[in-house]
Formats: C-alpha cells, sequence, structure tokens
C-alpha cells in the first residue's frame, strides 16, 4: 500500500512485521544536453546499481535540447556501459519539460549549462528544490559539471563513466 507524503519521497507499507516498516521509494531524473552521452551513462549505471541494492527506486534520462529525440544513446556510451556489464542499448532520447519538476524527487543536471536550461524551461515562478547539479553529490559545493564527451573521442567516454559511477555511489550511500 503506498501513501503519499508531502515532500520528495513516497513511502511503501511492508507487512507482516510487528511494527510496520517503511522503504524509501525514490524517482531519479537524469538531464544533460541531447540525452545520448552523459544522461543515459548516469541512467544506466544508477539503474544497474539500484538494482544491486535492492531499492524501490526508479531512474529516467532526459536532454534539455531535442537534437536526438527518439535515437539511442551514442555508441561510445553504449560502449563503455557495456564494458562494466550495464545495457543502455533500449533507451531512447527524450526533451526535458518543466513537468518532470514534479515527476521526479531528484533531477540531477549533468553541467551547469543544462542547470540554466532547466530553469530556463520550467519557469521563473517554479520551485527548484529537488534540482541539482550531479556533481554535487560527490563534491559538495563544487558546482562542476560532468565533461560532455561528445565532442571528443572514445577515450573521453571513460573518464565520464567513472565520474558518473562515483556519483551514483555517493547518490546510493545518501539516499538508501
Amino acid at each position: 500500500m503506498r501513501s503519499p507524503v508531502r515532500g520528495f519521497f513516497y513511502f511503501t507499507l511492508i507487512k507482516g512485521y510487528k511494527w510496520d516498516i517503511f522503504a524509501t521509494v525514490m524517482r531519479i531524473l537524469m538531464v544533460c544536453l541531447g540525452n545520448i552521452c552523459r544522461s543515459p551513462i548516469a541512467e544506466g549505471v544508477m539503474r544497474h546499481k539500484i538494482a544491486q541494492h535492492g531499492l524501490d527506486w526508479t531512474v529516467a534520462s532526459a536532454g534539455t535540447e531535442s537534437y536526438h529525440i527518439g535515437e539511442a544513446p551514442h555508441r561510445h556510451s553504449q560502449k563503455v556501459c557495456t564494458t562494466y556489464g550495464v545495457d543502455i542499448s533500449a533507451q531512447r532520447a527524450r526533451k526535458f519539460t518543466a513537468a518532470d519538476i514534479n515527476k521526479y524527487d531528484r533531477v540531477y543536471a549533468m553541467a551547469v549549462d543544462v542547470y540554466e536550461e532547466i530553469k530556463h524551461i520550467a519557469g521563473r515562478n517554479t520551485n527548484l528544490d529537488n534540482v541539482h547539479l550531479f556533481l554535487n553529490e560527490l563534491h559538495p559545493g563544487s558546482d562542476a559539471s560532468v565533461p560532455d564527451p561528445w565532442y571528443g573521442n572514445e577515450d573521453g567516454y571513460l573518464p565520464v563513466y567513472q565520474m558518473i559511477e562515483q556519483t551514483c555511489n555517493a547518490i546510493i550511500e545518501k539516499y538508501k
């Protein structure tokens, strides 16, 4: 039985114990520019880690621009993920919408320019308390951006993957 709780989380009641136990359900959205490089990697890595930890969380991704709507993640993003046992081939790019702000408990912008575009899309009267720079979970207050590997060669995807994996680990540890 699910009961909504005011704020960022929903709780699932688990019956069969002397006391009722609550498990946190969290909905996460990863956002980058075109939704073919950084955010699909982040969605795939987080989905993989959610399964490993047995968490009742959901994760998705989107892009602030509509360049690649309906496309699969970039081939180098898929390749680096596959190397680590993460399959992102079924993902398809979609555009971030203002409605996403209220659909997700945590919206992670992969870069400062993406964060600014999220603010623009959401509108000036929108509460953005659930929108955060992704790397601030690993390095609080750093306001750093995950580099966009699309502008380089295949070698740029591995350090991006590693950065994303470390940050996903930090998110899991912080919120599980």
